[in-house]
């Protein structure tokens, strides 16, 4: 079995977010785009809550504070989904004082 290494830590430079997608722009060029469909919590965001969002650290991980939501760049290159179970989002849903898209 052969282990993926990475030779240098991925990070972001760049996010852009729309009622479709998430692209993140890394420092070395490459661009990954994924399906909102991914991150619940972002797919029932409001456009203003989805352009509320900061770099972490360099850039390793993308945090949105008022969505309680934080995503990894590795993550990301790995195929990683949203882990968050349907009982944990459902929770969240129902505390949202914001109104769904």
């Amino acid at each position: 079995m052969t282990t993926l290494v990475l030779e240098t830590e991925p990070l972001a430079a760049l996010i852009k977010i729309t009622d479709k997608t998430l692209t993140v722009d890394l420092v070395d060029g490459r661009s990954l785009i994924i399906p909102l469909t991914w991150y619940p919590r972002l797919l029932h965001a409001s456009q203003k809550e989805r352009q509320k969002w900061q770099l972490l650290g360099e850039g390793y991980a993308i945090e949105w504070v008022d969505l309680d939501e934080h995503i990894g760049i590795e993550g990301l290159l790995a195929g990683r989904q949203s882990g968050e179970s349907p009982q944990s989002f459902e929770r969240w849903l129902a505390t949202r004082n914001t109104p769904l898209q």
